[in-house]
Parts: C-alpha cells; sequence; structure tokens
C-alpha cells in the first residue's frame, strides 16, 4: 500500500504542477494577447505622430516662406517711399526757390517805376519761363 499511495502523491503532486503551469501559461497567453494589442496601438500612434511631425514641418516651411516674401515686399515699399519722400523733397525745394526768385522780382519791381519795372518783370518771367523749361526737361 505504501508503494500504491507514493505513486498516487507523487501523479498527485505531478497533476498539481501541471494544472499550475497550464494555468499560467493561459495567464502568459493573455498577457502577450495584451502586449501585442498594445504594441499595435502603440504603432498606430507612431505612424500618427510622424505624420504630424511632417505636416507641421511642411506648415513651418510654409509659415518661412511666407515671412520672406513679406519681408521683401516690406523692404520693397520702403525703399519706393523713400524715394518718393527724397523727389518730394526736391519739389518742395524747387518749389521754394521758385517762390523766393518771385518775391525778388516783385521786390525789385516794386523799388524802380517807369518803364524800368515792366522790363524787369518782362526779364524776370522770361528768366522763370526758362527755369521751368529747364526743370521740365530735366524730370
Amino acid at each position: 500500500m505504501t508503494g500504491l499511495s507514493l505513486g498516487l502523491i507523487i501523479e498527485g503532486t505531478v497533476a498539481v504542477l501541471l494544472a499550475t503551469t497550464i494555468g499560467y501559461c493561459i495567464l502568459l497567453n493573455r498577457r502577450i494577447a495584451s502586449l501585442q494589442a498594445d504594441r499595435l496601438a502603440l504603432q498606430q500612434m507612431t505612424a500618427d505622430l510622424v505624420q504630424a511631425t511632417t505636416m507641421a514641418n511642411a506648415a513651418i516651411r510654409g509659415l518661412k516662406e511666407t515671412a520672406v516674401e513679406a519681408d521683401e515686399t516690406l523692404n520693397q515699399r520702403l525703399n519706393e517711399a523713400e524715394r518718393f519722400a527724397i523727389e518730394l523733397a526736391n519739389h518742395v525745394n524747387a518749389g521754394q526757390a521758385v517762390m523766393d526768385r518771385i518775391t525778388r522780382i516783385t521786390q525789385a519791381a516794386r523799388s524802380q517805376q517807369g518803364g524800368d519795372q515792366a522790363a524787369k518783370a518782362s526779364t524776370a518771367l522770361k528768366a522763370l519761363t526758362e527755369h521751368q523749361r529747364r526743370r521740365s526737361s530735366a524730370a
């Protein structure tokens, strides 16, 4: 009987160890399946992140190009405004010079009397006309 009971104890122990191993294998199988599902989700997340990064890089390139274009346009407009300001200043200076001449002509015409006045006014008008003709031909 001891032989039978010892064999039964060994077989019972082997059966318990086998059942424990099967249970542990089932648990490991579930965990592996869960890890595989997580791995697939991680791969999808990685692909989405790569796509988002690519789109962000394209958007940044577009913003840089737009900034460069805006800078060039602004520089062109500033240069054009500066040219207009210089031209306007030249016109103002020329107008002031013409006004000074007219003032001198009128003062000279008032200070003299008679035929002299008409001759000087005529000479002044000719000089003014000549000056305007030179200015328009220079422009």
